[in-house]
């Protein structure tokens, strides 16, 4: 008995024709046109995407897998890649060139008015310890003020002093020159220039502070002694 299975030439023409007519149907666009897809789908995602959501994205027919394949290697040795994240796929910036990409930005941060008046007084006084700072504010200084200004590098620990106890002074930094466009610190302006600026307010002379104030959360006034010099003693 044959297992030949013969089939009569309408038969024939009609198993060779189904899958034409079905192609004819569903015919993908060239590979050319997927790698187009593929690019404009990575360029404007955010988020790396997989071959499966590319090809829910794409016309019936594409292949993803294939397009990537093509698109990846016409991108090789230029200034982005396409890359393989976990099962998804990406355009990143090349490796070799992500030093362009890098941004320093200065961080503005505006002084609280206690650091304001810290800072002040020593650059007018120094080197000053922190109990000077307090009597001629009126008030403590807290430690998050100074520790303010040593992070910016706007003052520095100075030598201790010969009294009891010797305590550490505050001195202003070359950095704090620097920034203000000072040579030193005896280029600072005086109280009268300062007054003449409109920099400056009347103030009540030490000793007027009211009561109750203990620190610079708590009072948010600067005293001026009208008896210190303008600028330092020799």
């Amino acid at each position: 008995m044959s297992d030949n299975i013969n089939m009569s030439e309408p038969d024939v023409e009609a198993v060779r024709d189904a899958p034409q007519q079905e192609e004819s149907l569903f015919e993908a666009p060239p590979i050319a046109e997927q790698e187009r897809m593929c690019e404009a789908i990575l360029f404007a995602s955010t988020e790396p995407v997989s071959v499966k959501e590319m090809n829910n994205r794409m016309p019936h027919g594409c292949d993803a897998a294939e397009a990537l394949v093509h698109l990846r290697k016409r991108y090789e040795g230029r200034g982005v890649s396409v890359v393989k994240i976990g099962d998804a796929w990406a355009m990143r910036t090349a490796p070799d060139l992500g030093f362009l990409m890098q941004k320093e930005t200065v961080e503005t941060r505006k002084l609280s008015r206690a650091a304001v008046e810290t800072l002040a007084i020593i650059a007018y006084h120094q080197p000053v310890t922190r109990a000077e700072i307090e009597e001629i504010r009126g008030v403590s200084v807290s430690r998050g003020t100074v520790d303010q200004l040593l992070e910016m590098e706007w003052i520095r620990f100075g030598r201790r002093k010969m009294t009891p106890g010797r305590p550490v002074t505050f001195v202003v930094t070359p950095q704090f020159l620097d920034h203000f466009g000072l040579s030193s610190p005896r280029d600072l302006p005086g109280l009268k220039e300062l007054r003449a600026a409109g920099l400056l307010e009347n103030r009540p002379p030490p000793g007027t502070i009211p009561l109750g104030l203990n620190s610079d959360e708590e009072e948010d006034g600067m005293v001026i002694d009208d008896g210190q010099p303008e600028l330092f003693e020799e």
